[in-house]
């Protein structure tokens, strides 16, 4: 059947809210417990990220999106979102436990490692290209001079804040990466916002790309 322009307009604003709300049900946690390969940036991991962007301070909370997209809405309101997408709802999930996860994984560390052994950190999370990419970085010489010299420990935590897109075989999701690095010269805390693209389908997920979330869509 041919949509009139008029119907073509709401068919696409039906759309354009239903992937509001998809983002809002999974930055709210709901989800949760229910590009090139290889492209990723190879950060050096010395100190708390690049880019760091303030912490929220306690107690505070995503603002509500116009028109209480985040609510539950009545039955037979409106169609089912996840038909109109390439992914399932425990899909979709499942890649969020891999953000996560890779998200720990990348921004965590120890002085005594090796760049093999930071590499087998992140197997089963990311692609066999990123996890080369990311261990260059590790092993750079004055990167891993630092970090043996100030004797570091890093732990780091991760915050889906928003999908960014996604295509028949991937999803990129935007996150804050929260890291805590240990030394002898302090410790420094810092927040940062990265894209992070995971591909597969299903429950089986692998991150490929890794990127400053001010970069932009590249």
């Amino acid at each position: 059947m041919e949509f009139t322009p008029a119907q073509r307009k709401l068919v696409f604003a039906a759309v354009v809210l239903a992937l509001a709300a998809l983002g809002a049900f999974l930055i709210s946690g709901t989800l949760h417990r229910g590009g090139t390969p290889g492209r990723g940036r190879a950060i050096g991991l010395t100190r708390p990220l690049s880019g760091a962007s303030p912490s929220p301070g306690p107690g505070s909370q995503p603002a509500t999106p116009p028109g209480g997209l985040g609510a539950t809405p009545a039955p037979g309101s409106v169609p089912d979102i996840y038909a109109w997408l390439p992914f399932s709802r425990a899909g979709l999930a499942a890649a969020a436990d891999v953000v996560d996860a890779f998200a720990a994984a990348y921004a965590s560390y120890t002085y005594t490692q090796t760049a093999a052994s930071y590499e087998r950190h992140l197997n089963g999370l990311v692609t066999a290209q990123l996890a080369a990419v990311l261990g260059r970085g590790f092993a750079t010489a004055g990167v891993a001079r630092t970090r043996t010299q100030q004797r570091q420990i890093a732990t780091g935590t991760g915050r889906i804040t928003a999908i960014r897109g996604f295509g028949p075989n991937s999803i990129t999701f935007v996150v804050a990466i929260n890291q805590k690095v240990t030394g002898s010269k302090g410790t420094n805390q810092a927040t940062t916002d990265y894209a992070v693209t995971v591909t597969g389908t299903n429950a089986n997920w692998l991150v490929e790309d890794l990127e400053l979330a001010s970069a932009g869509n590249t």
